[in-house]
């Protein structure tokens, strides 16, 4: 099985030796490059360098400047997606959003993960697990969503969150570590 494939089965894989991934993490951020440099008027040119980059975008979006990526293909965002300032998605593995997701200054969607014991970790291996939100999610600035998380439809994650487990549909979560506060 090769790298690739472990990484996207969430099983340990080399991140920092492999060459293959190695190349992939270049062309995306070569295009995050790309889409940062550009003067913010050019609204136009910056959606065709992510739509060439994301794995799979549904319709209207508007990513602000400084984006960053790790391998792009891995992204699939819904209708009327926005992200302001500062996003950063480590995507080793996939990264769906739905519709109507709003994303506040500052925030990051990190897929990968490293091992406990020091002996793998300082061997390179990591591990990705996917993150998956549904329509209708606003996040505050400053969130920061871990591996393996999966998010409902209709939430609000408040500013400053970490979010390390599952968030129900229908609710307002906040804190490190984020915590459902009531329905909605």
């Amino acid at each position: 099985m090769s790298e690739k494939e472990k990484m996207l089965n969430g099983e340990l894989y080399d991140a920092n030796y492999n060459e293959d991934l190695m190349k992939e993490r270049i062309i995306a951020k070569d295009k995050c490059f790309e889409h940062n440099n550009l003067k913010p008027s050019l609204i136009e040119e910056r959606q065709k360098i992510i739509k060439e980059l994301f794995g799979s975008i549904k319709g209207n979006f508007l990513i602000e400047q400084p984006f960053v990526c790790d391998y792009g293909y891995n992204i699939k965002i819904g209708e009327r997606f926005y992200a302001n300032h500062n996003l950063i998605i480590l995507d080793a593995n996939k990264v769906e959003f739905g519709d109507n997701v709003f994303i506040g200054p500052n925030c990051g969607f990190y897929t990968s993960g490293h091992p406990l014991d020091s002996e793998r970790r300082n061997k390179g291996l990591e591990f990705a697990k996917p993150i998956k939100v549904g329509s209708n999610v606003w996040f505050g600035g400053n969130v920061i969503v871990l591996p393996g998380v999966k998010i409902g439809d209709n939430v609000v994650i408040g500013a400053g969150s970490v979010v390390t487990k599952d968030i129900p549909s229908n609710t307002i979560a906040v804190g490190s570590p984020c915590k459902v506060i009531r329905e909605i």
